[in-house]
This record gives C-alpha cells, structure tokens and sequence, in this order.
C-alpha cells in the first residue's frame, strides 16, 4: 500500500529517476501474503482506499482481502507505475557511503540519493516456541502462509490464537470443517460491527457523483477519528467507556452458556489489546463441533496438542494465528548508516525513530509507517498519504544542493520521552500483554490524536534536522 502510494507520489512530484524493489512476483504487500479463509480489513472500505483514488464498486462495508488486493493493483496500473516495479527483487542491504546509499539486491547493486522504506509492520510471521510442533502428522500453517492445498471440509482443525485473523477464520470456516478446536490463551473484546453489502444503488451514485463518495469518506475519517482513534489514547474518554459497553454487551447478549461465556471474557479493559471486529464471532464458537480449549498447550504430538490437563485434542489440520513479528520494520535488510553504523545496533533494545519516520545518522532514509507510529489507532492509508506529504518536502530539500538530511539526536531523544509520558494515558497500558507494548511495556504507537499527527506532518521543522551540503 505504502510503497504504491510512494511511486505514484514521486512520479507526480516529477521524480523520473525513481527504482521501485519488491521481493514478491507482484503487488498486494499484507494483502497479498495473507490469504487465509474469512480475511477483511476493520477499517471501513472507504476510509481504507487512497484520498486520490477512491472506488466507488467497494462491495461491503469492510472489503475482503481479494478485493482490496485487486483494488491496489488496479490503482498500481491507473496510476501506470506497476510497470516499472523490479519484482522478484530483494533489498538486503543498504550503505551509505560518499553522501548516497549503496543499495544490495539479490539481483545486483544499484545507488539512490534517497531510500523510501515502504517495508510495512505485519510482515515477518511469528511463530510459537511449543515442544512437538514439527512433529504433527498433518498439515501445519501461519495464518499467513495458507495452504490452500488442504482441504479443510469434514476435518478436524485445530486453531492456536484469538486476534483478529483467528476470528475472522473462526467465523469462515465453523460452518464447514467437521470439528473445530480454538486454543485460547487470551480471550478478546469483540466489537459487533455489521457488515452489510453496499447494494448498486449506492455504487452507481457513487460512480456518478464523485462529491457522495468523498463525503461518504469524509464522514468515515471524522466518525473513526472521534469516536475511535481519540479514544484509545484517552483511557478515560466517555468515548472509550462506550466503546467498553458494547463489548460487555456484546458478550452478554449473544454467548448463552455461562461456562463459555466466562472463557470468553477478557480479564483486562476493552481496546487494551487491539479490538476486534466481527459481526458473528460469538455465534460461530457456540455452534456444535466448535470448541473454546483455555488449558494451556503442553506439546504438539503427531496426532494433535495436548493440554495441561492431560487431554490430546485430536487433530487433522493445525494452524498458527499467532500475529507477526512488528519489531522488524527494514530488518532483515542489513542496514548501515553514516560513519558504518550500524541499524541493529542502533536499534539494540528497541526500534524508534524520530516522528516514526527517520533515524539519526541515517540520512536520506525514511520510512512509512515506521517504529511508533499510528499503527494501532487510525487508517494506515491516510497515515501514509500524510507521511509522503511530510517526506516529499524533505526530498525537496535533498534535491535542491545534493544534500544530507537526518535528524538530530536530541529531536528523536525529545519526541521519544514526550511518546513515553503520553503513552502512560492511553488505554493500552490498563494492564494487557498487547503486540503493541515494547519490552518495558511502552505502547510503540502514536499516543496523540489525528488532529497533532495531522499537523506535525504537515511541514519538517528543519530545526529538528542535521542539513549537510554536498
């Protein structure tokens, strides 16, 4: 998503000498690796699409993983920059050496003035440390590599995990697979958002008026913002308690069975851990041959996983929905910046950068999406679109002199402690283990409203930045 909207941008902004790497044989970034059973974004459709490219076929109000796939794709060939993408082609390193980035690719080496970053966050699977895993009998998965070679009809499947790719699993499959065994180990707040189709009617309004479709938009972004994105950095907010209200009620309105209900409620306040979104979550585990297992796995065998109480459930399929790696950003890329340091080093304890964009001593390097940004709270799109706003200015200040352009020490030392004290209010640190707290247990998000995201990318503070003519 981001590295389309970076090559669509710098061909606007009249950037010809412009190299686009991507390791797959096409586009799609998460889209396009995660493939598995019942996959949509919980971002409205239309709030989940470029400002400058709305489309006005979306078919429901969360699109599914296909059809948002296609939608990048179709844009990437509008916008007439597919074409020139090198795919198959993998960074796997970067130096900078005499003012410019030498760039290692498993096809040769190349030279830029300037790298873009457009790497993503739920990328790299992570897999869990379970003694016997590679002793399973059958078929055994990440969410994010499906096999759709295994048929999943009549089998026993069994399910490690409870974020939003397991439920969304649950939900597809429940109906066809013979039995199916949901390892728990924390539950989750599940908000009952609807999904219905958005019938012609609409669609051909809003083909033929383009002002209904970006108001529609406009209404979305203004609606996720207050009602969303500022209450999760408010722990507090009355916004944030209603949200919490339709979650509980949620649970106790739709889970009849005391004893299952109870397995199903989470011990910590609701968007602690990132919410998730289904419409019919609770339905599908109360059908029969469905089964919510809170006892803690012991080992895999090859016949199904055990659990602390002494009991194999048995199993055909087993699949890992155990989320990813979301410290990695450019790495594995070996990375090496001014005076040969080193970005694993630099990142020793954690990864961080100043506004999540770029890192001292790294000039002419900027990433989307990067370390500490908003990942958590609001459209990763629109974050993008205001990123590359704020990046293009500095590549304009590149440009203009060859020159080197970092930021300083001691800006990304005072953003970091100003992120840490604001992180402390936000309802990610009301006492969950959440892939969004790092390892002193700091949200590594944006703890600030849309309305300072929105204007601290509106323009650099060159104060803020190490500037070195060539």
């Amino acid at each position: 998503m981001a590295g389309i909207l970076s090559a669509i941008k710098l061909r606007e902004a009249g950037h010809r000498d412009v190299a686009v790497y991507e390791k797959a044989d096409r586009l799609g970034g998460t889209w396009r690796e995660n493939t598995y059973p019942g996959i949509a974004c919980d971002v409205p459709s239309h709030l989940y699409s470029y400002s400058f490219a709305p489309n006005p076929d979306w078919s429901s109000v969360f699109s599914s993983g296909t059809e948002i796939c296609a939608y990048f794709d179709a844009v990437a060939h509008r916008f007439e920059v597919a074409a020139g993408v090198h795919y198959g082609v993998e960074v796997t390193g970067l130096t900078f050496t005499d003012g410019r980035w030498r760039v290692t690719t498993t096809a040769g080496e190349d030279v830029a003035d300037v790298v873009i970053a457009a790497t993503g966050v739920l990328h790299h699977p992570a897999y869990p440390d379970i003694e016997g895993l590679d002793s399973f009998a059958g078929p055994v998965f990440h969410s994010a590599r499906w096999d759709h070679d295994v048929d999943l009809d009549g089998c026993r499947l069994g399910l490690i995990g409870t974020g939003s790719s397991a439920v969304q699993i649950v939900s597809a499959t429940a109906d066809t697979v013979g039995e199916l065994h949901l390892f728990q180990r924390t539950a989750q707040w599940v908000m009952p958002v609807p999904n219905p189709p958005i019938d012609e009617v609409d669609r051909a309004r809003f083909r033929a008026e383009p002002a209904a479709m970006r108001q529609v938009r406009d209404n979305l972004a203004e609606m996720f913002e207050t009602q969303f994105a500022n209450a999760v950095v408010n722990a507090d907010s009355p916004q944030m308690q209603m949200l919490a209200e339709a979650c509980r009620a949620n649970l106790e309105d739709h889970v009849a069975d005391p004893v299952l209900r109870e397995k199903l409620r989470p011990s910590y306040r609701a968007a602690c851990k990132r919410l998730v979104i289904s419409p019919d979550f609770y339905d599908k585990v109360q059908r029969p041959g469905v089964s919510v297992v809170t006892e803690a796995i012991t080992g895999v065998e090859p016949g199904g996983v055990r659990t602390a109480d002494g009991q194999l459930h048995e199993l055909d399929v087993l699949v890992l929905a155990t989320g990813f790696r979301v410290d990695r950003f450019l790495r594995p890329i070996e990375v090496v910046g001014r005076d040969g340091v080193g970005l694993d080093t630099v990142w020793a304890k954690r990864p961080s950068a100043y506004l999540s964009i770029s890192i001292p001593q790294f000039p002419n390097l900027f990433m989307l999406n990067g370390p500490n940004g908003p990942v958590g709270n609001f459209s990763l799109i629109d974050v993008a679109e205001l990123q590359f706003g704020y990046i293009a200015q500095l590549v304009h200040v590149i440009a203009d002199g060859g020159r080197q352009v970092s930021p300083t020490t001691e800006a990304l030392e005072r953003f970091e402690a100003a992120r840490v004290e604001a992180a402390k209010k936000t309802v990610w640190v009301t006492g969950c283990r959440s892939w969004y707290l790092d390892d002193r247990g700091i949200p590594s998000a944006w703890p600030w409203g849309f309305d300072r995201f929105r204007a601290e990318m509106a323009a650099p503070d060159l104060t803020h930045y190490d500037v070195v003519n060539a």
